[in-house]
């Protein structure tokens, strides 16, 4: 802890001295044809989670659970966003990003994992890549009109075409495109666990850091959007190395989203289909495999430690998501996502069905309107073939205690962020895990209280 209250203050004294100001050039006024306010833009995010749990008397344990003894983990995540406007209604943007630090038991034990910042991938070392390295162009759509874009993070400030089509290319994050909710999306900021942020049986494409290759278009109107992907998967579960035979490894993604107005508030239903073509076995196979004496094949392809035996391993799903304004600067959210369940997870967690819901609501009615406290639940459950494999002795990337009384993965998250000063803000988290990794013999519940520190500017 004493380490995080100086964390804090150098922060805050960090965010003081950088000021308000951002880089950024004015073109002068901004005409209806998407003339830019500005040829650039930069922000910077640096977003630190602590973590800790109490000692628990698991009676046994497996390559992938948590850890029994008592453990305080820190992660760090440092993010430059740096854009520059290359022609009319064009992006260019370029993201390197630093990571360091651990969750708890490395990243083991729970599917619905408790800080979204840190992934799957831990070093206390800190870590330097480029996270994101696109060209984003804009087309205009006939008879469009045009709407003002705030300089923000990823976006240059701009006057926009309300219809378009949009088409990015290069590295990104699916994340930042696909799944959005004004209450809950943002690690950040927001709600922290894995299975809270986003749709939990999406095993969306990325590598180990959340990240991946590819192209995204977009067509855009005032009420409602159709977004496509198509990008790049990991050639090992869980990797950083990422696999080039797209004809046969490949992820895709649709989405529909709509705005809504209940009650004259605002408010959007989306909806996601997704399938992943790679070289992911199938549990029941694994599990035979397990069940004949050979844990070295198909099994070690589950945790990451060796390549698949060949491609054609398709998984598929879908997600519902929805938000809705109720009260000025309150509003709820709901989420439920589903995959086959037949093929191997790849790429996020060990889930196949997910529920989730929760509130969240600014703080004016404590005159404090920049502070903001949320509240969540996550129902997390895995197929008949993924609970066998795992009963069987199977592990994965992320979860595996050797045996498994089943038991649905539930999870409830509490937030309190207050803003500490214009660029800083302080969250108090705290997570309460019934049946860790789906497995009833895992004395709990997990109690998981957590402090993160944001700075963005």
């Amino acid at each position: 802890m004493k380490k995080i209250l100086i964390l804090i203050g150098l922060l805050s004294a960090f965010s003081a001295f950088a000021g308000t100001d951002t880089l950024k050039t004015t073109s002068g006024k901004p005409t209806a044809d998407g003339d830019a306010l500005s040829n650039w833009t930069f922000h910077f995010q640096q977003s630190m989670v602590n973590q800790w749990h109490g000692k628990y008397n698991f009676t046994y344990a497996g390559p992938s659970s948590l850890d029994s003894a008592a453990e305080t983990k820190l992660s760090m995540t440092t993010t430059m966003f740096i854009g520059r406007k290359l022609w009319k209604n064009s992006t260019l943007l370029f993201s390197p990003e630093v990571t360091a630090g651990n969750g708890l038991s490395a990243t083991h034990g729970m599917a619905g994992f408790t800080n979204g910042e840190i992934y799957r991938v831990g070093n206390p070392t800190p870590t330097p890549f480029v996270a994101r390295l696109y060209l984003q162009q804009l087309f205009p759509l006939p008879g469009t009109g045009y709407e003002k874009r705030d300089d923000d993070v990823s976006q240059i400030g701009a006057m926009v075409p309300t219809s378009r089509i949009a088409v990015t290319v290069g590295k990104f994050c699916l994340a930042d495109f696909f799944d959005g909710n004004t209450y809950n999306h943002d690690a950040r900021t927001q709600f922290l666990n894995w299975s809270m942020m986003a749709q939990g049986a999406w095993d969306f494409p990325a590598d180990t850091r959340g990240y991946t290759s590819g192209i995204e278009v977009e067509l855009v109107k005032p009420q409602w959007s159709l977004m496509y992907a198509f990008v790049q998967m990991s050639k090992y579960a869980n990797g950083l190395e990422m696999e080039w035979n797209l004809a046969q490894s490949n992820g895709q993604t649709l989405e529909y989203d709509r705005k809504i107005t209940l009650g004259g508030r605002p408010g959007a239903i989306r909806a996601d289909v997704f399938m992943n073509s790679s070289r992911a076995p199938k549990y029941a196979d694994a599990t035979a495999q397990l069940k004949a004496g050979n844990d070295t094949a198909l099994a070690q392809v589950l945790n990451g430690t060796l390549l698949g035996p060949s491609f054609g391993g398709v998984k598929y799903g879908f997600g519902i998501n929805a938000e809705q304004e109720i009260a000025d600067g309150t509003g709820v959210f709901f989420r439920y996502s589903w995959n086959d369940g037949k093929t191997a997870s790849w790429e996020f967690t060990d889930i196949d069905r997910s529920v989730q819901l929760g509130l969240s609501t600014k703080g004016k009615w404590w005159r404090r309107p920049t502070d903001i406290v949320g509240i969540g639940e996550a129902v997390n459950g895995i197929s008949k073939d993924h609970q066998d494999f795992l009963a069987a002795g199977g592990y994965t990337f992320i979860i595996g205690d050797g045996h498994l009384n089943y038991g649905n993965e539930i999870i409830t998250e509490a937030y309190y962020k207050a803003q500490i000063q214009q660029h800083v803000c302080v969250s108090l988290d705290y997570q309460l895990v019934f049946n860790p990794g789906y497995n009833k013999d895992r004395q709990g519940p997990i109690s998981v209280p957590g402090l993160r520190v944001h700075v963005e500017f």
